[in-house]
């Protein structure tokens, strides 16, 4: 399976058959789908405040402080809302001489390893993006414009955007787990 990203995958991610388990991958995939659909919306509306501040700047000599902030706050929205979704077709870059050369079961074990060692990585790192935002919102932390908007936003989008990435990490864990009769890519 190539780790190029289609922007019509042939099949949907897999649910595995666990009971339970399938209900949750349903119910993930279904946000996943829902938060890639703002992410886009984000990303029209990011282009039109950037487009705007162009304009107001060059032909009206306007000052855009806000714009930028705003812009970027979207984009950090947008890139950590959609890993999940991403991680859910595998899409992420990854490395494939040695799924070329090596025998299917040791593939399976070296993909396995890999998937534990992202989520626990990916936990970490949840972790972490929730203590930056409860610091944001507990201090009052702003940026440091004139604009200054709180820092807690783009701190909760990444750690939403991190636990939902950690939690399908683990869904595939425990799908390859649990899933013995099926080939998972």
């Amino acid at each position: 399976m190539s780790h190029g990203f289609e922007l019509n995958p042939a099949k949907g991610p897999a649910i595995p058959t666990a009971p339970g388990l399938g209900m949750v991958c349903a119910f993930v995939n279904k946000l996943n789908g829902w938060l890639v659909k703002l992410s886009m919306f984000a990303m029209i509306l990011t282009s039109l405040v950037l487009t705007y501040s162009v304009v107001s700047r060059y032909f009206f000599h306007a000052p855009t402080d806000w714009q930028d902030e705003a812009s970027i706050f979207m984009l950090v929205g947008v890139t950590f809302f959609c890993c999940a979704y991403v991680q859910s077709f595998r899409g992420h870059i990854g490395i494939e001489a040695l799924a070329a050369i090596l025998p299917p079961k040791v593939n399976a074990v070296r993909m396995f390893f890999v998937d534990l060692l992202s989520f626990l990585f990916c936990a970490f790192f949840s972790w972490k993006s929730w203590t930056l935002w409860h610091e944001a919102w507990a201090d009052g932390q702003t940026t440091t414009s004139t604009f200054a908007p709180p820092l807690w936003i783009p701190y909760s989008m990444m750690a939403a955007g991190m636990t939902l990435l950690t939690l399908q990490i683990l869904l595939q864990v425990l799908a390859r787990l649990t899933d013995k009769g099926e080939h998972h890519e």
